[in-house]
């Protein structure tokens, strides 16, 4: 039998979970909100199809009629997920012929740590309104009735998200709030993992998704500066950055993420195991200021 991954939301992840299995001898569709971007899809032949909240794929039977496998990369709104809130009903009748169904939620949901180590057992327990939203999300989507796969993401950064790019640009700030982690991951070391979950299917499963190495964020600004040859930027006190609420809302949570599951379980060895190899490879690979091949 042949295999379709049917993507809602074809953005940075899913875009380089397509490269890795389109060669392998899935077809692979996907969903954007414009036409400018369904364009660039058939250029790499994938189907697009026009999806935006509030708004439906047109013609939902046909899109989905042969798929096997399901990505969810949407965000969830206030009224919830997106996807389910326009294809429920469908989705429930597809999931017969579902081998796979990824959904991709983030960290956020188990929320301020202080630095603390948490890993897929730990009790989720969000404090920001994103991180609530997607652990409803995740519930929801749960109830489905699918083989289901959660994957909680770190900061994903990659070919043209990173900051050897946003020191080119100006635009990087080397923020310092005493005591604050994040984890990372890699776009790429983010499509291998799906691709062995995908190889390896465990409905019901939740893995987390980053690398080996949470770390404050000044240092990352630091050492792309390093690799740069360029002077960092100074630090500015976290109470005096000056950062929307959105950026600041990020910033209220600190935690240490384990990357355990998915070693032992699916036996990813991540490509990028800290942000070191993840950006030093971007410059070398010339790769930084966009995604390449």
């Amino acid at each position: 039998m042949s295999k379709r991954l049917f993507c809602f939301g074809f953005g940075f992840s899913a875009e380089a979970l397509a490269r890795r299995l389109a060669p392998k001898g899935f077809t692979v569709a996907g969903t954007t909100r414009g036409e400018a971007k369904a364009m660039r899809m058939k250029a790499e032949d994938v189907e697009p199809w026009l999806f935006a909240d509030g708004k439906g794929i047109a013609d939902p039977e046909r899109a989905l009629a042969g798929t096997t496998h399901l990505l969810i990369s949407t965000p969830p709104g206030e009224d919830g997920d997106p996807v389910l809130a326009a294809h429920a009903d469908i989705l429930s009748r597809l999931v017969p012929q579902l081998e796979w169904v990824g959904y991709l939620s983030t960290t956020g949901v188990y929320g301020d740590r202080q630095g603390a180590w948490v890993d897929e057992e730990s009790a989720l327990t969000p404090d920001t309104e994103r991180g609530r939203r997607r652990l409803r999300a995740e519930d929801d989507w749960r109830a489905l009735g699918a083989p289901l796969h959660i994957f909680r993401l770190a900061g994903i950064y990659g070919p043209g998200r990173n900051q050897l790019r946003s020191l080119k640009d100006g635009k990087a700030k080397r923020i310092v709030k005493p005591g604050q982690v994040f984890s990372r991951i890699h776009v790429d070391d983010i499509a291998a993992i799906l691709e062995a979950s995908i190889a390896k299917p465990d409905p019901g499963a939740a893995y987390n998704v980053c690398d080996d190495e949470p770390a404050p964020p000044q240092d990352v600004v630091a050492y792309a500066a390093e690799l740069l040859g360029m002077t960092p930027p100074p630090e500015i006190p976290f109470e005096e950055a000056e950062l929307s609420p959105m950026a600041a809302s990020f910033y209220s949570d600190s935690k240490r993420v384990s990357n355990r599951r998915i070693r032992e379980e699916l036996g990813v060895d991540l490509a990028f195991p800290t942000y070191r190899e993840g950006l030093k490879a971007l410059l070398d690979s010339g790769r930084f200021y966009g995604a390449g091949p």
